[in-house]
């Protein structure tokens, strides 16, 4: 499933991040996080519920509230013009425009988001509204409809309400909400752990096409490493808030420096091989 990256120029910049939770007895979240990500590319960043993956996606799109506070670091977003934004220097305005338009995020439970009293067509149409007020109404069905039939979903489906749609639809519509913009930069956060395998496998052949198509960036945040291993281009493991081993799929796969990665590659038996062995992109493998 696995395809090769864009053309390599960065994108998004993260140079010593630090995010501290200043509860009585303060919590480094995330510590000194380091990573560069290539236009086109899926970084996945796995690691162990609580490490801080979450905590870094949400810091990377500003979306903390106290007591989280980004402690130190730098944040840079290279856009497809040239220029260079420091992302944890816009101001309130600047971020809104920015957020979904170049960076957008599918949220952890994302399926469950969406407003029960509003068509899908309303709350895609939504983000049209508030990011590009200029489309016409006609303009902003026609985009709706072929952002939904972007993702595999019958433009029909624009009149139904979220409880009409299965679990793994309206997970669709969720990242075709978040891809509505044409953004350079998903970040999507454990977008398939609620949904059957079956659903899984679907969804994440979708979003490699819609990358492979549209040469977005992304960065897949999961804690299945082996599901990493067939998508990703890359991948960063953290422990413990520090990002502790980064390197493309196949030497995280075949040669893990650290041994936390190595427990991690273990942790997923196949369902018919030896003890320490697991499945990548569906052929048993020694780990």
């Amino acid at each position: 499933m696995r395809a090769d990256s864009g053309d390599g120029h960065p994108v998004l910049t993260v140079e010593d991040l630090t995010v501290v939770y200043e509860v009585e007895t303060p919590v480094t979240a995330v510590k000194e996080a380091s990573f560069t990500l290539a236009a086109g590319e899926i970084l996945g960043l796995a690691g162990e519920s609580g490490c801080g993956k979450t905590t870094l996606a949400y810091a990377i799109n500003r979306l903390h509230k106290p007591p989280a506070r980004i402690a130190s670091g730098r944040i840079s977003f290279h856009d497809r013009d040239g220029e260079d934004i420091d992302l944890l220097g816009l101001d309130e305005k600047r971020l809104r425009a920015f957020r979904w338009s170049q960076l957008s995020m599918v949220f952890q439970g994302a399926m469950n988001a969406l407003n029960p009293v509003l068509n899908i067509r309303a709350q895609l149409e939504d983000v049209l509204i508030e990011h590009d007020p200029g489309l016409s109404r006609a303009e902003r069905r026609a985009r709706a409809a072929d952002v939904l039939r972007r993702v595999g979903v019958d433009p029909l489906r624009l009149v139904s309400y979220p409880h009409e749609l299965s679990g793994g639809m309206r997970q669709r519509v969720m990242i075709a909400m978040a891809m509505i913009l044409q953004p350079q930069v998903m970040i999507m956060d454990e977008p398939t752990t609620a949904l059957d395998v079956v659903v899984q496998r679907d969804i994440l052949r979708e979003i490699v096409r819609l990358r492979d198509e549209l040469g977005f960036a992304v960065i897949f945040i999961t804690h299945d490493l082996p599901l990493l291993l067939e998508i990703s281009d890359r991948i960063a493991v953290m422990l413990r808030g520090e990002i502790i081993e980064l390197g493309t799929a196949d030497e995280v796969y075949r040669n893990p420096r650290h041994d936390y990665t190595r427990r991690l590659l273990g942790s997923f038996p196949s369902l018919s091989g030896s003890r320490g062995s697991f499945i990548r992109t569906g052929v048993e493998e020694e780990a």
